[in-house]
């Protein structure tokens, strides 16, 4: 027997047979939904002004009982008449109580992470850059370098013993760029080890920019006075052998000095033996250019007293000229608290 209160359920056909009315939108994002994707800003503000209509804000105009006990009730902070002591509380001055004013940072300030060239992409990419371009000339030059090895203790009477070809005069010039680069950086480490870590520029690139245009600035200077000196006091043909040999020295010296230069930048190597090498390699250079000087201009008029002089006032007085201006420039430079 069937129950008399049961109601059979519609069928799923009869169901789609019910006419739908669409939800309307709770949310502008809703609104924003129902249109076409190409809908433009205008027409996307339209559709939401038609949906939702602006009303007025009424504010609760119950008593606020959230103040201290027995005192009165608390005075409306929308009055304009209210004095500025009355609208200061303990949290007037709190950035939580502000989300419109930056509230800095909370707890302490851990220690900045150093500066560490192994760390620098640029230092790492001309280092690549310089390795890269040694190497290739290397490959290209090679029968040169052992020739100016070979000449070097055996100097041929006459003219010029060592023909150079356009590409080994390029090569040498790239050289004594990388020596000048990799004494930069020699002292630009020694600096930021030995001196002060913290200049006035606001990247540590500039520092070595201004290191490295000095030193650039010395041996230009110093091959220039070279030449000037020369010519006046010797003939053209010893002049060039000076000049071929100065060059080949100050590329040599940068070969030996970027060894040290890879060490103390990704293996940290102790920048003091870093400086004791770097001046024993200068000062076996020095050596090597006094000899040559001797060899091709006072050998043969056993001129003595002469080489020292010509030596000292070429060579040694512009390199403490050029320690003394670095220090000088790097104090200037630096942030004394």
């Amino acid at each position: 027997m069937q129950d008399s209160i049961y109601v059979e359920p519609p069928s799923i056909v009869a169901l789609d047979l019910v006419p739908r009315t669409p939800a309307k939108p709770q949310t502008p994002y809703q609104v924003l939904r129902l249109l076409p994707k190409d809908a433009t800003p205008a027409q996307q503000d339209s559709a939401i002004q038609a949906w939702f209509a602006p009303e007025e804000i009424h504010y609760s105009e119950r008593p606020d009982t959230l103040h201290l006990p027995g005192e009165g009730i608390p005075r409306d902070l929308k009055d304009v008449q209210l004095p500025t002591y009355y609208r200061e509380n303990f949290f007037s001055n709190d950035s939580l109580y502000h989300p419109e004013l930056d509230g800095g940072r909370y707890g302490v300030a851990g220690d900045p992470v150093p500066e560490i060239l192994s760390n620098d992409s640029l230092i790492s990419g001309l280092l690549i850059l310089c390795f890269l371009l040694m190497t290739l000339a290397f490959s290209r030059i090679s029968g040169f370098f052992g020739r100016q090895i070979k000449d070097f203790f055996y100097l041929q009477k006459g003219e010029h013993s060592v023909e150079e070809t356009g590409d080994e005069i390029n090569f040498q010039i790239i050289f004594s760029i990388i020596t000048c680069f990799t004494c930069s950086l020699l002292y630009y480490l020694y600096v930021l080890t030995m001196v002060d870590n913290t200049f006035v520029f606001s990247t540590e690139h500039l520092l070595l920019g201004v290191i490295f245009l000095v030193m650039a600035a010395y041996f230009l200077l110093k091959f220039l006075l070279y030449t000037i000196v020369n010519i006046i006091m010797f003939d053209g043909s010893r002049n060039k052998k000076f000049l071929t040999t100065l060059i080949f020295l100050i590329s040599m010296e940068g070969v030996l000095l970027f060894p040290v230069l890879l060490l103390c930048t990704y293996f940290q190597f102790p920048i003091h033996n870093a400086a004791i090498y770097t001046f024993l390699v200068v000062f076996f250079f020095k050596i090597l250019i006094f000899y040559k000087t001797y060899v091709i201009f006072f050998a043969q008029k056993a001129l003595y007293v002469q080489i020292f002089l010509y030596f000292c006032a070429l060579e040694m007085v512009p390199l403490l000229s050029l320690w003394g201006g670095l220090a000088v420039i790097v104090n200037h430079l630096r942030v004394i608290f």
